[in-house]
């Protein structure tokens, strides 16, 4: 029996961990992949205060390292389900079954994908969805990243310094993400913009060769690379938690700031809490917020 379990080793859920060991709770971490979340795939942190650069690899190493000196159990085993017993809560992995007294969702969220044809099937075979994982492979050759927020427009400027040419597309006449790496990529001659567009088509045999663009007028370009980085946002893992968290329209859990479920004992935090801004400073804010919730929520019971 654990005091607290975390579902999700990222940047809400570590941070939780952290929280909730400093209070002397048992701790237990479920995470299905590897730790850090999306932030490990950042090359360049420089909107966390106090650390204007790290990459987010370092910085979810940190987290990982300091919740396991602090205490914490972290397991990596895929969570498939969570039974509500009065005050006790089961959740089940796809190996084991764990008691806990309160739970926090930090699942995060997954990669948006194109729905494309042969999609799938090309992934590691030049469509890629993290250029700090893949990027390397293209050096000297011709890419094109996908999408208009932060992610897309850092994933560009990664890649201008590795590859040839770096197509950036954008399915809006303005970019979502921050205004200062926009210019940066203004600077950089070998990065060219393509706005009012989306990918129609991937061509290829037995590699990606090139992809089919689509304006907002219905003109059609095929523009030749070599590799495609697809970041069009995420999608909220929250699905098999739909019995016990109110969902919004996207899929995230509806909570307010103090990251209250409707079940009482169940908490949420990080990127897949509904709420307007989702940065790493908020994803730490909500590890801190929920842990601390779950904390007083175990002097009651």
């Amino acid at each position: 029996m654990y005091d607290i379990i975390i579902v999700g080793a990222g940047t809400a859920g570590l941070t939780a961990a952290i929280y909730a060991r400093r209070a002397s709770k048992t701790v237990l971490v479920l995470e299905e992949a590897s730790y850090g979340g999306q932030i490990i795939n950042t090359p360049d942190i420089e909107n966390y205060p106090a650390a204007a650069h790290i990459s987010g690899f370092e910085f979810a190493t940190k987290l990982y390292e300091q919740a396991k000196e602090l205490g914490a159990e972290i397991v990596f085993e895929k969570v498939n389900g969570i039974r509500v017993n009065g005050t006790v809560k089961e959740v089940t992995t796809d190996k084991n079954t764990y008691e806990t007294k309160a739970v926090i969702l930090a699942t995060g969220s997954q990669n948006r994908k194109l729905e494309l044809e042969n999609e799938k099937e090309l992934v590691g075979k030049g469509v890629s969805y993290c250029a700090t994982c893949d990027g390397f492979f293209y050096r000297k050759k011709i890419v094109a990243v996908n999408g208009g927020g932060n992610t897309a427009l850092e994933d560009a400027l990664y890649l201008s310094d590795l590859a040839e040419k770096v197509y950036l597309i954008h399915r809006r006449d303005a970019f979502r993400g921050e205004s200062s790496t926009v210019e940066k990529l203004k600077e950089k001659e070998n990065v060219e913009f393509v706005f009012n567009s989306r990918i129609t088509k991937l061509n290829a045999s037995e590699k990606l060769e090139s992809i089919e663009v689509t304006d907002n007028e219905g003109k059609i370009r095929t523009i030749e690379v070599n590799g495609l980085f697809i970041a069009i946002g995420r999608i909220p893992q929250n699905e098999i938690f739909a019995e016990l968290v109110d969902l919004d329209d996207a899929g995230y859990i509806i909570a307010s700031e103090n990251c209250h479920t409707r079940t009482e004992g169940i908490y949420v935090a990080g990127d897949n809490r509904s709420k307007e801004l989702r940065q790493l400073v908020t994803a730490t804010a909500d590890g801190a917020v929920a842990a601390t919730e779950a904390v007083k929520y175990l002097s009651t019971i």
